[in-house]
């Protein structure tokens, strides 16, 4: 797998991530940052906070491959990877078809921005793919490092490693809220789900996984709230993200919805790591 991520990362979008929070999340036993909201191919974000901390990893969840080109970001790796050697991973990967012009062919641009990685020296175990359908899933296996689903399921995460067999990392996404209220917990799960239900990449992925129409419309079921926004108190909310690992995965990377996502990290930190 090359990095060693540990069991537990957490997923916010990059502007969250500030070089206290990078320490703090270091001390509490977390294994790595994942930076969401299509970071620069600069990675001034990363670099920023691998030089604020020792030993926790930093990835990119994701670089959008239409928005920086692929010798700007291997350039970037680079110069990250000689400063923090094994710390970084870059995640890459196509984005979604409503918001970017140049979608087309979304595989063969996959395929060729990697064909560029190599040929600028980015080595397969310092990257990953988002993935989400079978075919890019078997990609991430055979050129990357392994694959990052975002907002699916245990059940996908087993059909992800059935894909990829042994060996491949598979470092899916989980979306949690601490809070006992079902009712107020699938309120603020609806804020972080409800914007995908638009992006025909993550509807029929999740068509695919058994939810229906009436699951998928407007901001959600409750049924489909309660799988892609695991709530309750510190101990419910770990087995939904440790189900993952009993369905894979190598690592889970947790998305925290509450308002003040601090507290949480503290309360999870105590019950898994």
């Amino acid at each position: 797998m090359g990095i060693e991520l540990g069991r537990i990362g957490i997923w916010q979008h990059e502007s969250v991530f500030t070089p206290e929070l990078a320490r703090e999340l270091e001390e509490l036993g977390y294994g790595a940052i994942w930076l969401g909201g299509s970071p620069a191919g600069d990675l001034a974000k990363a670099e920023e906070l691998l030089d604020a901390t020792k030993t926790i990893k930093v990835a990119t969840g994701i670089v959008n491959i239409w928005k920086d080109d692929a010798a700007t970001v291997a350039e970037s790796y680079k110069r990250i990877e000689a400063k923090h050697p094994g710390r970084f991973l870059l995640g890459v990967g196509a984005g979604h078809r409503e918001h970017t012009a140049e979608f087309k062919k979304p595989y063969t641009a996959l395929v060729e921005y990697l064909d560029a990685l190599d040929e600028a020296g980015v080595p397969v175990e310092g990257r990953a793919l988002a993935a989400l359908g079978p075919k890019v899933i078997k990609l991430a296996g055979d050129r990357t490092a392994g694959a990052h689903p975002y907002l699916m399921t245990p059940e996908h995460t087993r059909q992800a490693r059935e894909i990829l067999g042994e060996g491949p990392l598979l470092a899916p996404e989980q979306k949690v809220v601490l809070e006992a209220d079902p009712a107020k917990a699938r309120e603020i799960g609806r804020g972080g789900v409800g914007f995908y239900l638009g992006l025909v990449n993550y509807t029929n992925s999740l068509r695919k996984l058994g939810f229906t129409d009436e699951d998928l419309t407007g901001q959600g079921s409750d049924k489909l709230i309660d799988a892609l926004a695991v709530h309750g108190d510190a101990e419910t909310v770990a087995r939904g993200v440790t189900a993952h690992i009993e369905a894979g995965a190598d690592h889970v990377n947790i998305q925290v919805l509450n308002q003040d996502p601090l507290p949480v990290y503290r309360a999870l930190a105590a019950v898994l790591l």
